[in-house]
Parts: structure tokens; sequence; C-alpha cells
């Protein structure tokens, strides 16, 4: 599939969609760096938090406490720079080819885009309020500077110019705009953080309702994948609330959270802001994997030992990491409406964890490690951990009780219920001793086959755990082939297809890519 195929042929129907869904997943990967970071923040700044050290004086050593304020600094350094960050990961998730030249356009872009918008501060408003456009100067920096890559990377330059030519030319035409962006975001910025602001503390005298709705939509959107284009909103910018935190203004609800850790003289309960994590931990931690028991309960006992495995893992992985996305694709195609109860449920666990003042934070999801570092670790007089235990114990039965009632009451399909439905499940080696990377490798195939084959397929790109296609004819995808490879389930969205592998979906996308012969 050569580039210039590809730039003469016409927008696919669904362009809007698949483009918002390649940005969700180019924010996660900064956005996956985020738990290293967080437990290094989350051991680091609990254990050398001088509450601690006078409950537990084993902690009080040079030596120890050296290596804690060491560990709390490189952490919290990279929610410093997540703005950042998450330009650069957009050049990098966007990019057709040379990504990194995109990545490095985008570390230029966004360094003089701030530099311009506080330089244009120092001169004509030196007592203004300083301007940080977060994950917004994020995305247009980074949404410009993987434009001007992807439509100047091969550019030829006169001869004189020759040097500047190709990738060399994309930094520097970045440089140029970023001046522009930054101007701009001068004089346009005040108002529109203002209109932030205004927004976030709309949604803050809604209370509990506002929380709710948040937990209930941002739920509803994981059906297909557009959840990484919306939390970040909140968590990164003036929608999540803004608070001063050690003298210093800080926005976004994720961004005070980690700074109060950071801050050794914090005292009280944790920022408000984090009613937009600490719904998550009921529903990850105790009611998906009570909803996986219900699923296993009404597989019948005779085939229940081939099945046990699979619950168990989902289940394992819902409440250890807070993936979620493996135990719910069990039941999202087979029971939509199962799904709309569970998103309900969700919200109604974020309003709960309001009201209770919950104080929990986290870096990427609502398992049993971020409530550990964040919940348990930081103390119940900043967090109410506790409080999650109770609620958690409820939401068990709660979520056991509705789907066993709602798959046996419906017959709904899910795996092992009303047929012996176990595939494959893509083994990780051949039976007869082939190599994992080869027998990878010959999965990716049959995949690619199933998906059309190669003059079908026009992206190919994954996130934690789908497997995300962009195709010409979505007719020529054999479903029942990617399932029995080990799909949890197939997704058709407009112009591709999402097929749910797991963790192993980033594998089967290199090794798509490797044989179709893309830059990756």
């Amino acid at each position: 599939m050569s580039a210039a195929t590809s730039e003469a042929r016409p927008a696919p129907k669904g362009q809007v969609f698949k483009t918002m869904q390649k940005v969700g997943k180019a924010f996660m990967l900064p956005i996956a760096i985020l738990p290293a970071a967080g437990l290094l923040l989350g051991i680091g700044g609990a254990l050398s938090n001088p509450t601690t050290v006078a409950a537990y004086p084993v902690l009080d050593n040079p030596a120890l406490q050296g290596i804690f304020t060491v560990m709390a600094d490189a952490g919290s350094i990279i929610f410093a720079h997540l703005a950042l960050l998450l330009s650069v990961g957009l050049c990098i998730g966007l990019a057709k080819r040379d990504k990194g030249t995109a990545a490095l356009a985008g570390v230029v872009g966004y360094l003089v885009m701030t530099g311009t918008t506080a330089s244009l501060l120092k001169v004509f408003n030196p007592d203004g309020q300083d301007i940080d456009t977060g994950i917004i100067g994020a995305l247009v920096i980074g949404a410009v500077a993987v434009t001007l890559h992807n439509k100047y990377h091969n550019i030829q330059l006169p001869a004189v110019l020759g040097f500047f030519g190709g990738s060399r030319f994309v930094p520097i035409v970045t440089a140029g705009s970023a001046l522009l962006i930054g101007a701009a975001f001068y004089l346009i910025w005040p108002p529109f953080q203002h209109l932030l602001v205004n927004a976030g503390e709309g949604m803050a005298s809604l209370g509990v309702v506002g929380t709710f709705l948040y937990g209930f939509l941002l739920r509803l959107s994981g059906a297909v994948g557009l959840h990484h284009t919306i939390y970040p909103m909140f968590w990164y910018t003036e929608l999540g609330g803004v608070e001063s935190v050690a003298g210093e203004t800080i926005v976004g609800a994720q961004k005070i959270f980690f700074a109060q850790l950071a801050d050794p003289t914090h005292q009280g309960l944790f920022t408000e802001g984090t009613r937009y994590f600490a719904g998550r931990f009921d529903t990850m931690m105790f009611g998906l994997p009570g909803a996986a028991l219900a699923m296993y309960h009404c597989v019948p006992k005779e085939r229940r030992r081939r099945y046990a495995g699979l619950f168990l893992g989902v289940a394992l992985t819902s409440f250890i990491t807070g993936i979620t996305e493996p135990l719910e694709f069990m039941f999202l195609f087979v029971a939509p409406l199962l799904y709309v109860v569970h998103a309900l449920f969700d919200g109604l666990s974020f309003a709960i964890a309001d009201l209770l003042q919950i104080r929990i934070g986290n870096t990427f999801s609502g398992g049993l490690i971020d409530y550990l570092l964040f919940g348990v670790f930081q103390g119940q007089e900043k967090t109410h951990w506790l409080y999650v235990l109770p609620v958690g114990i409820i939401w068990f039965c709660l979520y056991y009780v509705v789907f066993r009632w709602y798959v046996r009451r419906f017959h709904v399909a899910t795996p092992g219920h009303l047929s012996d439905t176990e595939g494959d499940g893509g083994a990780e080696a051949s039976s007869d001793g082939t190599p994992k990377e080869e027998a990878l490798r010959d999965e990716a195939e049959q995949i690619l086959a199933a998906l059309g084959g190669e003059e079908n397929i026009e992206d190919v790109d994954a996130c934690i755990t789908r497997l995300r296609v962009a195709v010409r004819d979505s007719d020529k995808v054999d479903r029942e082939t990617l399932k029995r490879l080990g799909a949890a389930a197939v997704l058709d969205v407009s112009g591709g297809i999402q097929a749910v592998y797991g963790a192993k979906a980033v594998l089967y996308k290199s090794a798509i890519v490797d044989i179709l012969g893309i830059d990756d």
C-alpha cells in the first residue's frame, strides 16, 4: 500500500469516527506511562510523608528518606510534563511514516508554543495569570505537527536548500506554526479558560448528579472505545477543577491529586476532583468480578470446568489492574441492554463514592494496585479508603444477582451458557513446539486473512485490548474466524472492525504491520 495510493483515495465513510478512535489510542501511549510514574510517586510520597514517618519510626532514616524522596520526585516530573507527553503521543499515533521525526516535531512545536505564550505574557501582561493550555494545547499543537509531518515529510526543496528538505523540514515548519499558535492562545485562552472553569463549576454545582452522569457516560462511551477522548478533558483541564497546591495553581483532577500527593504539608482529605476516579474501584474490583461469577454459574455444570480459567482470568484482570474490556465484551454484544444497566451501576458507584467523600485518585484505572497505592497507603483520614469495602460487597452481590437473573431470564449467549462456545483462544505456541514468535506470526496471518486479506486493509492499529482495523469492505471480514482465533468479541464500527484480543492485541498489530510491510 503506497503512500500515493493512500493519499489519492477519497476519505472513507466514518472517517471522523475512526480519527476520534485514533486520537484516543494515541493518548493511550503516554497515559500508559502513568502507572509507573504513579507507582514511584505513590510509594515515595506515602513513605516520605512526615505523618507516615512519625507513625512508623523505622522509616526515619536519611538513606531511606533520600530514596523515597527521589522516587516521589521522579514520579511527579512525569505529571508535570504530561501535556508535552500527550503532544508527542498524538504525533506518534497519527503519523503515517517516520514516527520519530513526527515526535520531534511535536516536542519542538510544544516548546515553541508554550515559550511564545509565556514571552507574550511577560512583555504585555507581566502581572497576569500564567497561561497553561494543558491537554487542549497538546491536542492542537500535536494535531498541527502531525498534519504538517504527514504532508511535508517527503518535500523536495530547491538544491540550494536541499539540506532542509524531507523530514528536516517538518520541525522547522512546525516551529513557525507554533509561534502563531502560541500567539493565538495568548489572545483566546484566558476567556476560554474562564469558560472551562465555569463549565467545571457547573458540573460541580450538580453535585452527585453530575458525578453520576460522568460515570454513566464514560462507561457507555467505552462500548465503542471513545472513552479515551472524554476523561482526559476532566483529568487534565479546568473541567476537573482548579486548585492552589503548595502555592501553585494546578488545573485538572488528576494533576491536582498528584500535586497534593507530592505535597508533604497537605492535611485532610484529598481534593474533591477525585470524584472522577473514586467511583471506579467498586465497579472494577467488586462489581464486574461478581458479574463474571454470575456468568460462570450460568454455564451448565458439565461444561464449567472448561470455562473456569476463562472467567477467573477476566475477573482477576478487572480486580487487579482495572482493565475491564475482556470481561465486558463477554456480554456487550449478546446483551447490549445489560451493558446499559452496567453503565447505570457504574454511574451510581461514582455518585455513592462522592456522597461518602471517598477521595482515592488513580493513574490509569480502578484496580487493586491503584487502590492500595492511592487509597490504603495514603491513610483513611486522607482518602476514606475503608468506605470502598462495604460498598464493594454490596456491589458484588448486586452485579451477581442482576447478571445471573438477566442471563438466565433472557437466554443470553454468554460464554458456555447456551452451547459450548469456547474457542481456540489463540494459543501462544503450537503443539509441535513452534517458537512463540513464529506461532504469533502464524496467528497474525490467519487474522489478516479473516480480515479480508491485505487488499482489504486500510489501516491497522491497537489499544490495550483491541485490534482496530480500518477496512475497505467490512462484508469481507470473517467474524467467526476472528472469534475462533481468540477474539472475545468483534465490533463493527463505521468503516472498521475492532477485535478484542486482550493483551495480545498490540502483538497482533505489530505482526500484521510487519507482514504488510507498513512503517509502524
